[in-house]
């Protein structure tokens, strides 16, 4: 029996957005009830209509086709004011970060892009812009680093190891690794010993973190993965009918 597609723990603050924690590319390019996801995500973001969006590329190494796809997402919601951000995080990087309204956090290599993040001040400065009511997307390992661990598994051995992340929400999330049946986040969460709950994004999907820590699924059935003091069980979120 699957779960209803919320699940609520904490407060709202209300500076706070919602959170969009995107397996792949594809839903920025998907519709809702007729309007595209990013329409969704910035309604009520701002009061001024030029929005600035971001593309942090630190985790794939600032690969130039990725930050195409972005542009070409950008293009039907009507963002003209966008720019990718270099790893090396120059001064005019700087600058536009510390203003965007929008900041997506692209995939890749969770390790590499935390630590960009951390190495070249990137780090605070999106924590201050998310305090400030800036969107935040991350897409595969973005929206991994986005959450309250990222997995890391240790090429000399099968264990897994846990990375401090942003913890913007209070889930570890892995995604698009259903074929190997969420293995990696199962062990993750059985390491925790209950102290953090999983969330599995299948590809093609995505999930909303409201700033009440609820979940709304986008377009595919969630994993949720909880540790019940003798083992790891694994429930469906379902996703709304778009």
């Amino acid at each position: 029996m699957g779960r209803t597609n919320r699940v609520t723990v904490g407060q709202p603050t209300p500076l706070l957005q919602p959170i969009y924690l995107l397996a792949d590319s594809q839903l920025l390019f998907w519709k809702r009830h007729g309007r595209l996801l990013l329409e969704d995500a910035l309604d009520g973001s701002t009061g001024d209509p030029r929005v600035s969006a971001a593309y942090l590329g630190a985790s794939n190494g600032d690969r130039r086709e990725f930050y195409e796809i972005f542009e070409a997402a950008m293009d039907p919601v009507g963002i003209t004011d966008r720019r990718m951000i270099d790893s090396s995080f120059g001064l005019d990087d700087r600058a536009f970060l510390e203003r965007a309204q929008l900041i997506v956090l692209a995939g890749g290599d969770v390790n590499l892009g935390w630590t960009t993040f951390e190495k070249t001040g990137m780090k605070d400065v999106i924590i201050d812009r998310y305090a400030h009511g800036a969107v935040l997307v991350g897409i595969s390992a973005g929206a991994v680093q986005l959450g309250r661990y990222g997995i890391v598994e240790a090429s000399e051995s099968s264990a897994t190891g846990l990375l401090d992340v942003f913890e913007f929400v209070p889930f570890v999330i892995d995604t698009h690794d259903e074929q190997s049946e969420w293995t990696r986040l199962s062990e993750a969460i059985h390491l925790l010993q209950g102290a953090a709950t999983g969330l599995g994004i299948p590809s093609g999907g995505g999930v909303i973190v409201h700033p009440d820590a609820s979940v709304e699924p986008l377009r595919r059935p969630a994993h949720e993965f909880r540790f019940d003091g003798t083992r790891v069980t694994n429930s469906l979120l379902y996703a709304e009918e778009a």
